[in-house]
């Protein structure tokens, strides 16, 4: 047996293991009302399309429209959430509980292999990526190891919905997120802040961070690297080759006025960053990267810069300027497979170095990128009408009983 299927076998030997608690909690009754949520595993706050749904639910509790109660696991308890949600540390039997007594399930990212699933339980996939360069699933060809097929197939085939904020991801899904049941194209709810609050996160996060208010704020948001390869759980903490000085002086070279720029680093890298070289003594130069909510960051800014991410998609529609410095693209293709789109279909201009990216911001043209957004969103069916919350939950609301 070689090293790939000997650490299969164990997998498959731990899931076994890992699903028994599920099964002994069935001796518990479902709770009609209650919704469990969570966001990248565990790692994640309150944020993504979680968050904004639980909002809309909450709200309508408020005025008497439903008696839910929402439960959200999370590993670090500390982390903070409205009052009127019920944290529950994240450990496999409170898992297994919780989530076998739950009515419905919430999640941007997969449940744990080896996670059981009763029939009157119905799992909405929001998932926290839509379109994107970094390729997912199927969609990495030869390095989509079997261990991650297997995840991934495990937890598809305990979804009930998965939602869609684009033609392009409902069509993606299938062999993206190796899913064969139902696709809901809504919108995706965490993206309806760039309707309906930009103004209100604008000023929000400039006070909470002493920025003056007419100042404009930069953030580099570079993807996350690693995942189920073969053998292991990679993480890769690629060191920030980005030149923060220099893309500032730019930037108000180009634009005038005062900038700012936010790091913003990969939800599942945050409890590595202590430890990785971001260290700048530029004063405007502010980590964000243990903010919950990055929608929110992204409402609240003006331009982005990342690699392969996908937030470069949906922080235009906010408008906001994009721009992809990928130093390290060769590699990232060996390791993750083609890119999803060609660079040359994406409204955005690339970069491989400082050089190229300082160039690329000096040169932009506003209304070129205008034109270019306008056709990639009618190209790829994309949804940002403000509405997608209220339409998600009313799915719940359909499928409650």
């Amino acid at each position: 047996m070689d090293k790939e299927k000997r650490y299969v076998a164990k997998r498959k030997i731990k899931a076994f293991l890992y699903g028994i608690p599920y099964l002994l909690c069935r001796i518990f009754p479902i709770n009609k009302n209650k919704i469990v949520l969570w966001t990248f595993e565990g790692t994640g706050g309150y944020g993504c399309s979680p968050r904004y749904i639980a909002e809309e639910l909450l709200k309508q509790k408020k005025e008497g429209k439903n008696s839910f109660e929402l439960y959200w696991i999370v590993k670090d308890i500390s982390k903070e959430f409205p009052k009127e949600i019920h944290k529950i540390k994240d450990t496999t039997w409170n898992r297994a509980f919780h989530m076998t007594t739950a009515r419905f399930w919430i999640g941007n990212t997969r449940t744990f292999y080896g996670t059981r699933k009763r029939k009157s339980t119905t799992y909405i996939q929001t998932w926290h990526g839509s379109l994107s360069l970094k390729p997912i699933g199927k969609y990495r060809g030869n390095l989509f190891s079997k261990m991650a097929y297997l995840v991934s197939k495990a937890d598809s085939d305990l979804i009930d919905h998965a939602i869609s904020g684009s033609s392009y991801c409902t069509d993606m899904w299938r062999d993206g997120l190796i899913y064969d049941g139902v696709i809901n194209q809504l919108g995706s709810p965490r993206c309806d802040v760039f309707v309906n609050n930009v103004a209100e996160k604008r000023m929000e996060l400039r006070h909470e961070y002493n920025i003056p208010e007419e100042a404009k704020i930069i953030i580099y948001a570079p993807t996350f690297r690693g995942g189920s390869q073969g053998t292991k759980r990679a993480i890769n903490e690629n060191p920030i080759t980005i030149d923060f000085d220099r893309v500032l002086e730019a930037f108000e070279k180009r634009f005038g006025g005062e900038w700012y720029m936010f790091l913003r680093l990969h939800p599942q890298l945050s409890v590595y960053c202590e430890g990785m070289s971001v260290k700048n003594k530029n004063s405007r130069l502010i980590d964000v990267t243990q903010r919950p909510d990055m929608n929110e960051i992204m409402a609240a800014t003006d331009a982005i810069i990342t690699d392969y991410s996908t937030c470069i998609f949906e922080g235009f529609l906010n408008g906001q300027m994009g721009f992809i410095y990928a130093d390290d693209l060769e590699d990232y293709v060996k390791d993750r497979g083609s890119l999803m789109l060609e660079l040359d279909e994406i409204p955005f201009s690339t970069a491989s170095d400082n050089d190229a990216l300082v160039s690329n911001i000096l040169a932009f043209d506003e209304k070129e990128y205008a034109e270019k957004l306008k056709c990639f969103i009618e190209k790829n069916g994309i949804i940002n009408d403000g509405h997608a919350t209220e339409r998600t939950v009313k799915l719940i609301e359909e499928n409650y009983g």
